[in-house]
């Protein structure tokens, strides 16, 4: 059972999005705290599931290949639903998300030459920094009553787009010398 819970929390962020989805369209003030208590609970899974794996050694190809899935299915859902409610700005939302989908191609790509292509000191900060934005994001002024909440949000998300490029950047550069 030991060598099943990084898993079964790998598998439990998937689950969770339609629920913080759905917790995010009703309107009251106890959604935005259930939808950020969800997304809460979801990026705290995403720590423990790697740490214990590689506490027990009991990491496997499946939660190889489903953990950063589930972690770009948490932020690209959550991302996408605060643009459609105008609480997170476009622009370095599609920058997050655009970083993330040419790390995962590049990723995928260099595995088949058998070339890691490991995670930065920078990209964990990066991943803090769009948490916590995503977060105040979620929040929010209206659920608060914390006057700019909403302010602090957009300028934290605009400072995880920044790390977001910069390390993009960064693994291209380290990733384009394999490419044959």
């Amino acid at each position: 059972m030991q060598k099943n819970i990084p898993n079964i929390l790998t598998s439990l962020r998937i689950i969770l999005i339609p629920i913080l989805v759905s917790a995010f369209y009703i309107d009251s003030k106890v959604a935005h705290y259930i939808a950020a208590a969800i997304f809460i609970f979801a990026s705290i899974t995403d720590y423990f599931d790697g740490f214990l794996a590689r506490t027990w050694g009991v990491q496997s190809n499946f939660g190889k290949v489903l953990d950063p899935i589930a972690d770009k299915l948490l932020v690209a859902a959550t991302l996408m639903m605060m643009v459609d409610r105008s609480i997170a700005p476009v622009l370095p939302t599609l920058v997050i998300l655009c970083r993330e989908i040419l790390v995962s191609g590049m990723r995928e790509y260099l595995a088949e030459l058998k070339v890691s292509l490991p995670v930065s000191h920078l990209a964990k900060i990066k991943t803090a920094a769009q948490m916590i934005a995503i977060i105040i994001l979620l929040l929010g002024e209206e659920a608060t009553g914390i006057p700019y909440t909403n302010l602090i949000g957009k300028i934290s998300i605009w400072i995880a787009a920044i790390l977001t490029v910069i390390t993009g950047y960064e693994y291209l550069r380290q990733g384009i010398k394999n490419f044959h």
